[in-house]
């Protein structure tokens, strides 16, 4: 299972566009709250997540996502930033929430189809 969240609907579609060949599942959230809620319920093995949403946005929803993993016992998903968040320091601080790397929109296929494909290879080798 693949969450994404992303407030924009527009950028929900051309990222399922983006990953209709990827034979994953993918569900989407509309903002924080729905993500830590998704992550709760699915446990997916991959998060894209949005840095700025209205209500919690991308950053505190990461720190709940980690929270939880460490309460739960559970190994770290990889959580990918997207974001249009491309100042000079914004990358160490979002890195610094908990996220595993950042995508800087408009994001591109390639990358995101890397990050899934490598998620998939980790996930078969610890199932």
């Amino acid at each position: 299972v693949v969450l994404a969240a992303d407030d924009n609907r527009t950028n929900q579609l051309i990222f399922r566009k983006m990953t209709k060949d990827a034979e994953i599942s993918l569900t989407f959230a509309n903002d924080g709250v729905e993500a830590v809620e998704a992550y709760k319920l699915l446990h997916p093995s991959l998060v894209f997540m949005d840095i700025s949403m209205p209500g919690m946005d991308g950053m505190e929803a990461i720190r709940n996502i980690r929270a939880y993993e460490r309460e739960a016992n559970l190994t770290p998903a990889p959580i990918i930033a997207m974001t249009a968040h491309a100042m000079d320091g914004d990358a160490e601080r979002i890195t610094e929430a908990g996220l595993d790397e950042v995508l800087t929109k408009p994001v591109r296929k390639a990358p995101v189809m890397e990050r899934i494909s490598k998620a998939k290879t980790i996930f078969a080798k610890t199932s």
